[in-house]
């Protein structure tokens, strides 16, 4: 049993999994979305969400804290000047993973990872999707043999 053993070892050795979770984290808050294997993508969601919380914070003892991890002084400097203030109102769920298919090379299935209420993805609330609607064009024109009408093959002309 598993019991209170937090993370995927990913068949990694630590130094090479922290590595690993530094950076994809890193690119994370730069790039706003990340792309990258269902494993690595549900793991690097824990790591996100607790960096944005510390940015939430924003004192500077969480700013040390988010340094240590984060490999870059400009991305500290993005996580608490603007996301810990863009998330301020929400309570968590700071990143969603979105599946998307299998990767080519390897059939390895690969997500993106990305914020919520980014500039590129569509906001959650408001308007739904406008319905479809079908073409009703080709009833109206029917015979009673089923074919419409100028549909099918052309017809010789008896003469």
């Amino acid at each position: 049993m598993r019991h209170r053993v937090a993370g995927k070892k990913l068949n990694r050795s630590p130094s090479h999994r922290k590595a690993l979770f530094r950076n994809l984290v890193t690119a994370l808050l730069q790039h706003e979305a990340v792309r990258t294997t269902d494993a690595k993508a549900k793991e690097l969601k824990r790591w996100g969400d607790r960096l944005i919380t510390l940015g939430k914070q924003g004192t500077l003892h969480a700013r040390r804290r988010a340094a240590a991890v984060v490999m870059s002084r400009t991305v500290v400097k993005k996580l608490f000047d603007e996301l810990g203030p863009r998330y301020q109102a929400r309570q968590g769920g700071y990143t969603r993973v979105v599946k998307l298919g299998v990767r080519a090379g390897d059939a390895a299935p690969v997500s993106i990872v990305e914020l919520v209420d980014r500039a590129g993805s569509e906001p959650e609330q408001g308007k739904k999707k406008p319905q479809r609607r079908r073409d009703t064009g080709g009833k109206a024109g029917t015979k009673a043999g089923g074919k419409a009408e100028g549909s099918g093959r052309k017809r010789a002309a008896a003469g």
